[in-house]
């Protein structure tokens, strides 16, 4: 069934702003007829870290139970969309120990010739919104990937401001962890964006 999309979610998120995105991400997907797995890269942090975070700590025992991905999440995917906030302007670690054990994958060509995306959120209004999905994007030139950009090609796009993914601004207070109208719709019009292009390319390679 050339239509239907396999979709692989793949984020790391510390106080639960990352895994909003990627539930509503998650959502459109399926709407559109994807087949979706939402998969959440390992912690690295030291535990008594995360508890010196009380946002933290509640959700990392909050998303506990989320699966981490394997390379065969990858494999089946057609479409991935990566998830990350910034760290200092780049992806957090925890994403980018996840890439560099994709190696095997990358040297049999399994990486290449699907559709990704990317999304983020930062703790200030331009702390890294842009420099933090251009960074995650790197890697996906060396995958051999498609990059899809949800670009402007929908009005919410002049709301959230960012062509080059879905980024929130996640505020410090009781709100952590949460995102507005502005991002949901960013989100959803970026994970329908990603599925009709997926499901071209499959169309296409199947022709």
């Amino acid at each position: 069934m050339t239509n239907l999309v396999n979709l692989a979610v793949i984020y790391y998120s510390a106080t639960g702003t990352g895994t909003q995105i990627a539930t509503e991400i998650a959502r459109a997907a399926e709407a559109m007829g994807a087949q979706v797995r939402v998969r959440k890269v390992a912690e690295l942090a030291p535990q008594s870290v995360i508890d010196s975070n009380p946002a933290w700590a509640a959700h990392h025992a909050a998303t506990a139970d989320v699966p981490v991905p394997s390379p065969e999440d990858l494999v089946w995917a057609d479409a991935v969309i990566f998830g990350s906030p910034t760290r200092f302007g780049n992806i957090s670690s925890q994403l980018k120990q996840y890439f560099d054990t994709l190696s095997p994958l990358w040297q049999q060509g399994e990486l290449a010739d699907k559709a990704y995306s990317g999304f983020t959120s930062t703790g200030t209004r331009h702390g890294g919104h842009e420099s933090t999905l251009l960074a995650m994007y790197n890697s996906i030139h060396h995958f051999g990937g498609i990059i899809v950009p949800p670009g402007y090609t929908d009005p919410v796009k002049f709301v959230d401001g960012n062509p080059y993914g879905t980024s929130h601004h996640a505020v410090w207070g009781p709100d952590l962890g949460s995102i507005d109208d502005d991002t949901r719709n960013a989100a959803r019009h970026q994970a329908e964006r990603t599925v009709k292009v997926a499901r071209a390319l499959k169309q296409g390679y199947v022709a």
